[in-house]
């Protein structure tokens, strides 16, 4: 709801499979108690609250009991208020808008940067399964961490080229997997499945380099507290490119479908870029975006600016305040360069 105000409801319901049932419907934390009878589809009236501010309002539905197998079908809500209301009715995106919204934090480098440095941190219980913090991306691909079922992932991939030429690997670290991908596209991806952990702070370069010959090198390295050392991840060359680093970016996604209602939040710090002469260099503004989701207002649980000097993006869970997306933030400079020597950093 845009504004606070009242708000009534009905169930569309119908019975298949019992004869009565009661079904609870919870709405916006009042109880009410509906009675369903006979296999016509209609409206059951729920009853009527007052929402005290805007933001989303929730309705719990809950069966309490019945006469045969189960307690029917509902088909959906009618919503009747003065406020205007925001909801997924893009029945086209309808996987998109249950993933929910995606928010990304844009970074403008200068022309000939070769190194793009970024630090991230996952808040402690902002780590559900299926999302994906994604720290170093660019215009052809991204690295960040996941977490999956069961097991957590560092990530590296990119996409196959414009023409359709493969993107090939050149090399990769110890214990990566390797392999390519469909999806969003299709292209090289490398992961290693690394138990990180919520709370910690996490470091990551990604270079990117023309070889020469018309492709270009992509190669990121992660440090983790926990080990104290550079982990080196791969290298892919993709075809018919010849770029440094560009659309440098970080973002924030949940990719399980089934996990939409979650929510969770990250914060992005010091973040630096190298150019071609050996020059470190601070990166303090970044730009707050949004997937279509978020621009086509199916979802507006989702979040960015500034938080403890850092940049922080939050999506999922339904939230209320959310923040308008195509805002400059600026953070306070640390003026803390990596003391990583990139020339060093591990290829094998």
């Amino acid at each position: 709801m845009a504004s606070a105000g009242s708000v009534t409801i009905g169930l569309n319901a119908y019975l298949a499979g019992s004869t009565a049932s009661t079904v609870r419907v919870t709405l916006n934390g009042t109880a009410f108690t509906i009675q369903l009878a006979g296999t016509t589809p209609k409206t059951y009236p729920v009853g009527t609250v007052n929402v005290a501010a805007a933001g989303y309002v929730k309705v719990d539905l809950q069966g309490v009991s019945k006469n045969g197998d189960y307690f029917g079908d509902v088909s959906g809500l009618s919503v009747t208020t003065a406020s205007a209301l925001a909801f997924a009715n893009d029945s086209a995106n309808f996987y998109w808008s249950r993933r929910g919204p995606s928010v990304h934090m844009n970074y403008a480098v200068p022309s000939n940067t070769e190194y793009f440095y970024n630090e991230v941190t996952v808040p402690v219980g902002q780590d559900p399964i299926g999302s994906y913090f994604m720290v170093a991306g660019f215009s052809a691909g991204y690295s960040g961490i996941q977490v999956k079922e069961g097991e957590r992932w560092i990530l590296f991939s990119v996409w196959d080229a414009d023409n359709g030429s493969k993107t090939t690997l050149v090399s990769k670290g110890a214990g990566v997997v390797d392999n390519t991908f469909g999806g969003e596209g299709t292209g090289g991806q490398a992961y290693l499945v690394f138990p990180w952990v919520a709370g910690n702070t996490y470091k990551f370069i990604t270079r990117i380099r023309p070889d020469g010959a018309g492709s270009t090198l992509y190669s990121p390295w992660f440090f983790a507290p926990e080990s104290n050392v550079w982990r080196y991840l791969a290298t892919w060359k993709r075809p018919s490119t010849n770029t440094y680093q560009s659309g440098v970016h970080s973002f924030l996604e949940n990719f399980d479908v089934n996990r939409g209602y979650t929510g969770r939040r990250v914060l992005y710090g010091n973040q630096w870029v190298r150019n071609l002469n050996g020059t470190w260099s601070e990166i303090t503004t970044g730009r707050l975006t949004g997937d279509a989701t978020a621009t086509n207002a199916q979802r507006m649980d989702y979040a960015g600016g500034l938080e403890s000097g850092k940049f922080f993006l939050r999506n999922g869970g339904f939230f209320v305040n959310y923040v308008a997306l195509n805002q400059n933030f600026a953070r306070p400079a640390t003026g803390v360069q990596p003391t990583v020597n990139v020339d060093t950093l591990p290829m094998l």
